[in-house]
């Protein structure tokens, strides 16, 4: 399961405010707002449309089987944020 931080961590390491993530995951501020701050569990469709678009961005999820998380950012051009 995403972590509302690797949300976070993604958009920093691509330069990405909350505006540029809403824009290229169609998602609600007030959706993405539960997920950062983890207030609730988010619909899987909202999460999905999360992640495909930070993973279209370069993003990949990490997470350990010792429960350690986080991201990392693909080798590839720099990163553009949403039109």
């Amino acid at each position: 399961m995403i972590d509302g931080r690797q949300i976070r961590a993604a958009r920093a390491m691509l330069g990405w405010s909350r505006e540029d993530l809403l824009k290229a995951s169609g998602i609600s501020m007030s959706a993405l707002l539960r997920m950062e701050g983890a207030l609730a569990d988010s619909r899987s469709s909202t999460l999905n449309k999360v992640v495909k678009a930070l993973s279209l961005a370069g993003i990949e999820f990490v997470t350990r089987d010792d429960g350690a998380i986080g991201v990392i950012l693909k080798a590839q051009n720099p990163p553009q944020a949403p039109q």
